[in-house]
């Protein structure tokens, strides 16, 4: 057995000797559990692909970590078509969804990180240290340009903000994929030059890069996509669900023909939500032939059911209690930035400035 007392000396020497002594991380942060931090942009009801891509992702992180998840409202005023009723009515659909998706918010931070105004001071300063050639180079404004739309700041700025998500709360680790992981790289960087000029002051985090992030085809076979027009939400009635599964495009042949599983988009779609022995029995099925995609479609549709049924009456019950998703946002906010308060009080000393009250 560890002898706590000793630990604990030893790692608030540690704490001490880089220079983190802004809080007490005795009490802030899980002995023996990193911190991983992500967020998730408000941006209308969920389906498939959302669910599979980035929030169920999300949500398991907080069976092994110290989850601290965003709703990312700051970057969803990248999205041309977002209005103020759009972001206060998708903010409170995205709450109820990670809550109905078994999010739990007394365990872990969830928090909006519009609530957190000390985001966008500390993106101020990294951009101070922030090379003008190294930001022309990210990919998401290098995205924008080649699609010809309008780029604004916030477009060109987006690694600036990501990084203030990260560097605020100490996270040990941020989970991405291949499309992130040059952005985080740029916030490794931008620590490593913010601690070489002023002294240790930030965390340099780690990325927690997935096996294999699931990508979802459509009822068409295209990627998942609310632009496409093309999904199955995870909060359907009965008789959506089965529209939308009914709809899914497959090939003529006939009911007898054996059938190639890997060339088909309902088991593609099956394929991600149902257990390896239950691929596996589909896939013989369609090989014997026999075996029709009506059928195929109904077991998906009640794979479907079976899965996301009890999130959808979560989901519903928390909408029904606006005001209760608002406090519980209301409180996650205020924990997270009574910590972003005192780290910037720590980053404001390292800097020099006097103004603060410390």
């Amino acid at each position: 057995m560890l002898n706590y007392t000793l630990e604990r000396q030893k790692f608030l020497s540690y704490v001490k000797f880089f220079g983190l002594q802004y809080h007490n991380l005795g009490k802030l942060k899980k002995m023996g559990k990193k911190r991983v931090l992500t967020g998730i942009r408000p941006s209308g009801l969920p389906h498939l692909g959302n669910y599979f891509g980035a929030i169920r992702p999300a949500i398991e992180l907080q069976k092994d970590y110290e989850l601290f998840l965003f709703m990312a409202d700051f970057h969803a005023l990248n999205m041309p078509e977002m209005t103020g009723v759009m972001m206060g009515e998708e903010s409170l659909l995205l709450a109820a969804t990670l809550l109905g998706c078994c999010l739990d918010p007394n365990k872990h931070c969830f928090y909006s990180q519009s609530a957190v105004p000390e985001t966008c001071e500390l993106a101020w300063i990294i951009s101070c240290i922030a090379p003008y050639g190294f930001m022309t180079r990210a990919h998401s404004f290098k995205d924008a340009q080649a699609k010809g739309v309008e780029i604004n700041m916030g477009v060109f700025n987006y690694p600036l903000l990501m990084a203030a998500d990260i560097l605020l709360y100490d996270a040990d680790v941020v989970p991405v994929g291949q499309d992130q992981k040059q952005h985080l790289e740029m916030t490794r960087d931008f620590a490593i030059r913010c601690n070489n000029r002023f002294g240790e002051i930030f965390k340099v985090p780690e990325p927690l890069i997935s096996d294999a992030v699931a990508t979802v085809p459509g009822i068409d076979g295209e990627k998942m996509s609310k632009s496409k027009n093309n999904v199955i939400s995870i909060f359907n009635n009965d008789s959506g669900w089965k529209k939308q599964v009914m709809s899914i495009v497959t090939d003529a042949k006939t009911l007898e023909e054996p059938k190639n599983p890997e060339t088909c988009n309902v088991f593609a779609i099956y394929k991600v939500i149902a257990a390896p022995h239950e691929v596996e029995e589909m896939a013989s099925k369609y090989r014997k032939g026999g075996y029709g995609y009506g059928h195929a479609k109904q077991e998906l549709l009640q794979k479907i059911k079976d899965t996301f049924t009890p999130m959808r009456d979560r989901y519903d019950d928390w909408l029904k209690r606006p005001a209760d998703l608002k406090d519980l946002i209301h409180t996650g906010s205020k924990k997270v930035r009574s910590l972003a308060t005192q780290k910037m009080n720590f980053v404001q000393e390292k800097l020099g400035f006097i103004g603060r009250p410390f």
